[in-house]
């Protein structure tokens, strides 16, 4: 997804693909512990109306997941497409679970059903338990060799290049490109283990980390950075945090208390046991940012409006900027200054929170990087 015009920074949502509730557990990525169950089922209709509201929310994209128990991205991205005219799909895909080949066949067909709005997130895997249930028993470094092969296969399908392709994991025999007038869908990945960073640093467009303090972000921008120029290419940067804004800091801060007193202390034990034995180098610094504090909301600050409480509770993103608008639009351009260009946002409920935060934060946002 290029960057959007004017110098301004890409704003993205997030598409509640296996459910949707107000609990911090009821949707986004793979649940651990013992959760509230999602009060909205991913109906069609309901999937139609979050994206129907990123789109007059301003949002740039919307970010389509996929794990366990999450409906296929491809076929859900397919139908939604076609509800609006100018939000981009930031589909997730998983080598391993699906062909290169065949995958740039179905992004070719995407590209031309959705006019060209199809880029593409490249996630290696989860947690050794999800990779198994789902049928991929390589281990953590195995699967980012197999993406670097994915990609290097599905760049040289996509163009034509003719040279056939022989690697561990995949072959190719070359041939005529896929898709000659159509543009190839960029490339978003990201991973904090050193396997993953080669693998952005050679194939990815956008480099995607889970929100961190600023120092910590700024550090691995800069160690990404050098990576990539070794290899004489460009790289941007991406966010993936959840959002709590609203009109002072007090209600943000009270509504993320009222989130954490729902959720019982065995259930967050549980879910802490559970993401310890998770082999993911981004997930243990996600847990990482909690350990050692409290189970108030404001114990878990780990930096200004920075709240590490939702990785209390779930794996993946677990980090949150919680505040009034205008704090949160001052965190959001700390990081655009350190480097970033792209925030995948999420809220609770999806759909309300793509309304409420399009209405209320996205105009500030769109201030950044235009003066």
């Amino acid at each position: 997804m290029p960057t959007p015009a004017n110098g301004a920074i890409e704003i993205d949502w997030f598409l509640p693909t296996n459910g949707d509730g107000r609990h911090l557990t009821s949707s986004g990525l793979p649940s651990v512990g013992l959760f509230q169950q999602g009060e909205r089922a991913p109906t069609l209709d309901y999937l139609r109306q979050v994206v129907r509201a990123a789109e007059l929310g301003d949002f740039d994209g919307i970010m389509v997941p996929t794990a366990s128990g999450f409906e296929d991205p491809w076929l859900i991205t397919a139908v939604l497409a076609q509800e609006v005219r100018r939000l981009r799909f930031l589909l997730t895909v998983r080598p391993g679970l699906e062909l290169p080949a065949y995958s740039a066949h179905r992004a070719a067909t995407l590209q031309l059903l959705s006019d060209g709005r199809l880029d593409l997130h490249v996630v290696s895997g989860s947690s050794r338990f999800e990779q198994r249930s789902l049928g991929d028993f390589l281990e953590h470094d195995e699967r980012y060799a197999r993406t670097a092969e994915f990609l290097e296969v599905f760049q040289s399908v996509w163009s034509g290049r003719s040279q056939p392709y022989h690697g561990r994991y995949y072959r190719s025999a070359g041939g005529a490109p896929i898709a000659p007038q159509a543009p190839a869908p960029a490339i978003y990945f990201g991973g904090a283990s050193q396997a993953a960073e080669q693998v952005g640093a050679a194939h990815a467009q956008t480099y995607l980390m889970w929100c961190e303090p600023p120092a910590m972000i700024a550090e691995r921008i800069l160690h990404m950075r050098e990576r990539a120029a070794a290899r004489g290419r460009p790289l941007r940067f991406g966010l993936r945090v959840h959002v709590f804004a609203a009109p002072t800091d007090d209600e943000a801060w009270a509504h993320v208390e009222r989130l954490l007193e729902e959720i019982p202390k065995e259930a967050i034990e549980r879910a802490q046991l559970q993401m310890a034995a998770y082999e993911s180098v981004g997930q243990t610094r996600q847990t990482g940012l909690v350990k050692g504090r409290g189970r108030r909301a404001r114990e878990l600050e780990v930096s200004a409006n920075l709240w590490a409480g939702v990785g209390l509770v779930r794996g993946g993103a677990g980090t949150a900027l919680v505040g009034s608008y205008e704090h949160v639009a001052q965190r959001i351009e700390e990081y655009y200054q350190l480097g970033v260009e792209c925030f995948v946002l999420s809220g609770f409920p999806h759909l309300e929170e793509a309304i409420h935060q399009g209405a209320e934060l996205l105009p500030l946002l769109r201030r950044i990087g235009r003066t």
